[in-house]
């Protein structure tokens, strides 16, 4: 890893629980924040209607940069705190999708979805709380490196550093200095480590010299939540400490787009922004994120830059799982068989944004999280706990935060849902996880740790 004050040198060019009740309206003021442009009013961050255009379809290098915990509610679809200035201009500029849905509500499983194009029930892993996931499956960076194609990550929690499995294909893999490991909170801030170790990354001709794709992901917006002197103090509520690590991650990534954009290969690069999950601050009785699959812990942001693209809002619903084809698309290769998403490519270059629902989102039992799955078609989602021990069902038109719960009701309609369920997730398929340990609801991990041939 690259010395701290190698780091700096290159960074200089850019910078010469359920007691607590839900988030609060009131706003903050800046007290010692820094000279950055505020974002605009609440709605004008919206992309035009005019359809996105790539100049031509040559393959491009991508930047995919997810920030841990980050909400669907942002400055750019309406939230009233101006706590991510730069991600808003980026929005403005840039196709935004206002309902993307991350495959599940925790990282190791929403990533590892990303990285497989394959929901991670499907994949071979363990069955631990921080699921390691065997060789046995198929990471697409695995496939870009075996055409040449340089792939890097950096990043800033220990489980990224633990021996996982995700960084299967990746030709530099590093996590910034000075963490350690809390498997029940995060306790450093690092969005300034990771903004200068992207640039020391980033700046290395071996890296960028050619086709390139590169991963980060940004921590700060996990809990813990602490206030940054570099922020607006916002309050003291665990949502006004969040926004003030948000504010302080876009800070980061300010910095970080401030100097991609002087780079040579910044012209042949797609950049894409979203999150592993959202995070709940009382909402339906949960605070957090994982345990569930609430609308507030699975909708995530997502924004997309191509070079010479056009702003656009696609406000069709859209899952994380369409990002290694889309990635590997905008890198010039064809999709792996395994993939269970699809590209968005098409559209980022001005095709119709057709519906592609079911959207499914689910959370694979382990030795913490209880199994969940959930299904969102039309007006309806429908959340299934175990194997149908529980199913929850709710109107997400007439009531977005899932408080009328509809299973009695509308019996009908949850008859109806109940088959879009049985089809989408009959397709998508499960594999048991392995390792031996117990998992949540019962029963031990004991399913293969990769393909197993079936007998004639």
């Amino acid at each position: 890893m690259q010395k701290l004050a190698t780091i700096l040198l290159a960074f200089s060019a850019i910078t010469c629980s359920k007691s607590e009740p839900p988030r609060p309206a009131a706003t903050g003021t800046p007290s010692a924040a820094p000279p950055i442009e505020s974002a605009a009013p609440s709605g004008s961050a919206a992309p035009t209607a005019a359809p996105a255009a790539a100049p031509d379809g040559r393959p491009l290098n991508v930047l995919f940069l997810t920030v841990d915990s980050l909400r669907a509610d942002m400055p750019w679809t309406g939230y009233e705190r101006k706590i991510a200035p730069n991600l808003t201009r980026l929005a403005e500029e840039s196709v935004v999708y206002t309902e993307a849905y991350s495959p599940s509500s925790y990282t190791a499983q929403s990533v590892a979805t990303y990285l497989t194009g394959r929901y991670a029930a499907t994949l071979y892993r363990a069955g631990w709380f921080f699921a390691s996931y065997s060789k046995g499956n198929t990471f697409f960076p695995e496939v870009l490196q075996e055409k040449g194609i340089r792939t890097l990550a950096w990043h800033a929690h220990m489980y990224f550093g633990r021996g996982k499995g995700l960084d299967q294909g990746f030709d530099v893999w590093e996590l910034v200095p000075g963490i350690t490991f809390n498997p029940n909170t995060d306790e450093h801030v690092t969005s300034e480590k990771m903004t200068k170790l992207a640039i020391a990354l980033l700046g290395k001709p071996e890296n960028t010299g050619k086709r390139f794709f590169a991963w980060a992901h940004y921590m700060d917006p996990h809990d813990e939540y602490k206030k940054q002197p570099d922020a607006p103090d916002f309050g003291n509520k665990n949502r006004d400490r969040y926004d003030s690590e948000v504010f302080y991650t876009d800070l980061w990534l300010g910095k970080l787009f401030e100097w991609c954009e002087k780079q040579a290969w910044w012209k042949d690069t797609a950049l894409i922004i979203s999150a592993d999950h959202g995070e709940a601050f009382g909402e339906n009785g949960v605070w957090k994120h994982a345990f569930d699959v609430w609308q507030v812990l699975v909708r995530v942001p997502l924004i997309v830059k191509l070079p010479g693209g056009k702003p656009r809002r696609i406000d069709a619903r859209r899952s994380l799982a369409d990002i290694a084809p889309t990635v590997m698309e905008l890198l010039g290769e064809k999709p792996l068989e395994q993939f269970q998403g699809k590209s968005l490519v098409a559209e980022l270059r001005g095709g119709e944004a057709e519906s592609r629902e079911p959207i499914a989102v689910e959370l694979a039992e382990d030795s913490h999280n209880p199994p969940r799955r959930a299904v969102i078609s039309g007006d309806y989602k429908l959340t299934v706990w175990g194997k149908g021990s529980k199913y929850l069902l709710f109107n997400l038109k007439s009531d977005p935060g899932e408080l009328k719960e509809l299973s009695k009701t509308e019996p009908e309609k949850l008859a109806e849902m109940k088959k879009v369920y049985d089809d989408k997730f009959g397709k998508i398929g499960f594999v048991e996880p392995y390792g031996g340990m117990k998992l949540k609801e019962g029963g031990s991990a004991k399913g293969p740790t990769g393909p197993v041939e079936k007998k004639p």
